[in-house]
C-alpha cells in the first residue's frame, strides 16, 4: 500500500507549498482541515502541522488534538503549529514586539539533532510570524535559535515531535528542502517510491479492480487533465471507455478540429458534438459571471447527458479533477464546502445516476504533467495551457455574442501564436486575451474609431494557486498589439495585466 504523510491546514498560505514539497522527494501526501481528520491507518508515515493565519492567544484558536497521536507518529509542526503545541502543552506564546518576518540565520543549532542533520551553523530561514514562543514546558528542548528568535525550533524530549518557528518550505529557507528530508526519510522513514511510473501503475491496476468490464464516460476538453485522465481510463477499460468532445462554441480558435484531430493517434474512443447554437442561446442577455457559468453548466449537462444515453449501460463518468480543485472547495473552518461553480467537484444533477471516477484528484498540475509523460501522451497536449471549463464566456466580460467570441478568437490566436513563435509559450504558466465591457477612441488612417478595447494576461505559476505576472519583452508586446489591431476588425486598443495572484485571480471572472 502506498505510504503517505498527512498534512493539517490550519489555513496558512504556505500550506500547498509544504505538499509541493513533500512530493517533490518522491512521498505521498494529503491536505486535510485540521478538524476534518482522516482515517489513520498503517500507510500514515508521519504527520505536519500547516502555519495559519490565527493566534493561540485568541478565544477559540483552531484545536488539534495532537495526544492522540502522541507516540504513534512523527510530527512536525511549524510556525503556528509550533506555537499551538508549545501553548498546549505548558509553553508560552506572545505578541512579538516587533513582526518576525523575513530572512533570519541559525546562529545555533543542537549538535547531532537529527531534524538538522547535514544543516550548517548561519543556515538561512524565512520567518513569518506576529507571535513568539517565549518559553517552554520542562520536557521541550531548544534545537535551534536565531539572534532574536530563542525557540526558532525545539523537540519534546525522547520523542519523535518537533516544532519549528520558520517556513523550510519555501526557497528563502536555504536548507528547507534538507529539513524536511531529515524529518521524511530519516524521522519517519518514508521510501521514496512515489514517482510518476509508481503512480500509473497503482492507478491502472486500482482502476481495473475498480471498474471491471463497466462502460465509463468521459468528457474531453482537449486540455492536459482531461486528456491525462482519458488515457489512464483507457489503459484500464479500454473500448469500454467512450469520449465525449463538446464544441461550446467558446473554444479557442480552431481549436475543435484541432484537438480531435490529435485524439485520433492516442487511440482513443472519442465523439465530437457542435453544440455551438445551443451554449450561444442559454447565454443570451447573461452578464453576470456565475450566471454565465451556470448557463455553460446546464447546458454542457443536458448535451452531455444526451450523448451518454445514446451508448448503452453507462455506469461512471469520468472527470479530470485535480487536487488543487479539492483543496479550494474545502474551507479550513468547518465542514461547509466553498465550490467554484466551474470545478468538477460540484457533482452531478441526480438524473444522470452515475458513479464518478477521478483518477488525477491527487496530482497537481505539474504533476499530471509528470504522469502523462509517463503515459507517453505528445507534448503538443501535455504542454497546453490550462484553459477555464466555461472557455471564453469567462474571458468575455458582459453578455457573450457569436460575434465577441470571434473577436476574441481571432485576437487570441494573434497573441498565443507569438508567444509560440518568440520562444515564450512554454515559459508562460497561462496566457490569455480579455474582452473588456468597455469601447474606447482611436485613430485609423483619417478616421476617428469607437471599438474595443482587449486585455493581455499571462502568469507564471507552479499550479495555479499563486501567480506572478509575466514580465514579457516590449518588443514582442508591441508585436502583438500592432497586430491584434491591424487585422482584428473591431479592436483599436490592447492593454496588458500587470496584477498578481493573490490579490487578483488569473481570469477577470
Amino acid at each position: 500500500m502506498q505510504e503517505k504523510i498527512i498534512i493539517l491546514d490550519f489555513g496558512s498560505q504556505f500550506t500547498q507549498l509544504i505538499a509541493r514539497r513533500v512530493r517533490e522527494l518522491n512521498i505521498y501526501c494529503e491536505i486535510y482541515p485540521f478538524n476534518h481528520l482522516p482515517e489513520f491507518d498503517d500507510t500514515v508515515k508521519g504527520i505536519i502541522l500547516s502555519g495559519s493565519p490565527y493566534s493561540v492567544r485568541q478565544n477559540e484558536p483552531p484545536h488539534f488534538d495532537y495526544q492522540r497521536f502522541r507516540n504513534q507518529y512523527p510530527i512536525l509542526a511549524v510556525c503556528y503549529g509550533a506555537q499551538y503545541l508549545a501553548h498546549f502543552h505548558g509553553g508560552e506564546v506572545q505578541a512579538s514586539s516587533t513582526r518576525e518576518y523575513g530572512r533570519a540565520n541559525l546562529h545555533y543549532i543542537k549538535a547531532g539533532n537529527q531534524l538538522f542533520k547535514n544543516i550548517p551553523q548561519d543556515s538561512q530561514v524565512w520567518m513569518s510570524h506576529a507571535d513568539t514562543i517565549v518559553s517552554l514546558a520542562d520536557d521541550f528542548e531548544v534545537i535551534a535559535s536565531t539572534d532574536t528568535v530563542r525557540v526558532a525550533a525545539y523537540q519534546v524530549k525522547g520523542e519523535q515531535i518537533y516544532g519549528i518557528q520558520f517556513h523550510p518550505e519555501v526557497t528563502h529557507s536555504i536548507d528547507g528542502k534538507q529539513l524536511l528530508q531529515n524529518f521524511l526519510v530519516d524521522i519517519c522513514g518514508c521510501n521514496q517510491a512515489w514517482t510518476p511510473d509508481s503512480f500509473v501503475e497503482t492507478t491502472i491496476t486500482a482502476l481495473k479492480e475498480k471498474l471491471g468490464d463497466d462502460k465509463v464516460v468521459l468528457g474531453l476538453s482537449g486540455g492536459v487533465d482531461s486528456s491525462v485522465a482519458a488515457v489512464l481510463l483507457h489503459h484500464a477499460v479500454g473500448k469500454n471507455l467512450h469520449c465525449i468532445f463538446v464544441d461550446n462554441g467558446l473554444l479557442r480558435k480552431d481549436e475543435y478540429e484541432s484537438v480531435l484531430d490529435s485524439y485520433k493517434h492516442m487511440g482513443l474512443n472519442v465523439k465530437g458534438v457542435d453544440a455551438k447554437q445551443r451554449f450561444y442561446d442559454a447565454l443570451k442577455g447573461l452578464s453576470d459571471p456565475e450566471k454565465k457559468r451556470k448557463a455553460i453548466g446546464r447546458v454542457f449537462i443536458e448535451v452531455f447527458d444526451d450523448e451518454a444515453h445514446r451508448i448503452t449501460d453507462v455506469k461512471w463518468l469520468g472527470q479530470g479533477t485535480i487536487y488543487p480543485d479539492i483543496i479550494e472547495s474545502v474551507s479550513v473552518k468547518g465542514p461547509s464546502a466553498t465550490i467554484k461553480s466551474h470545478h468538477n467537484v460540484g457533482g452531478l444533477p441526480d438524473f444522470m445516476k452515475l458513479k464518478v471516477v477521478e483518477p488525477l484528484n491527487t496530482l497537481f498540475k505539474d504533476e499530471v504533467r509528470k504522469v502523462g509523460r509517463s503515459l507517453k501522451i505528445d507534448e503538443n497536449i501535455l504542454g497546453r495551457h490550462p484553459f477555464p471549463g466555461p472557455g471564453l464566456a469567462i474571458r468575455i466580460l458582459g453578455e457573450v455574442t457569436p460575434e465577441k467570441v470571434q473577436i476574441l478568437q481571432e485576437a487570441d490566436a494573434i497573441y498565443i501564436n507569438n508567444l509560440k513563435s518568440a520562444g515564450l509559450y512554454d515559459k508562460v504558466w497561462q496566457a490569455g486575451t480579455i474582452f473588456l465591457p468597455v469601447q474606447s477612441v482611436g485613430v485609423m488612417g483619417d478616421e476617428r474609431t469607437y471599438e474595443n478595447v482587449v486585455c493581455l494576461r499571462a502568469v507564471e505559476s507552479l499550479d495555479g494557486m499563486t501567480a506572478d505576472w509575466c514580465h514579457l519583452p516590449y518588443d514582442v508586446l508591441a508585436k502583438i498589439s500592432n497586430e491584434i489591431i491591424n487585422n482584428v476588425k473591431g479592436i483599436n486598443r490592447v492593454v496588458y495585466d500587470i496584477s498578481s495572484k493573490p490579490p487578483a485571480t488569473i481570469e477577470w471572472e
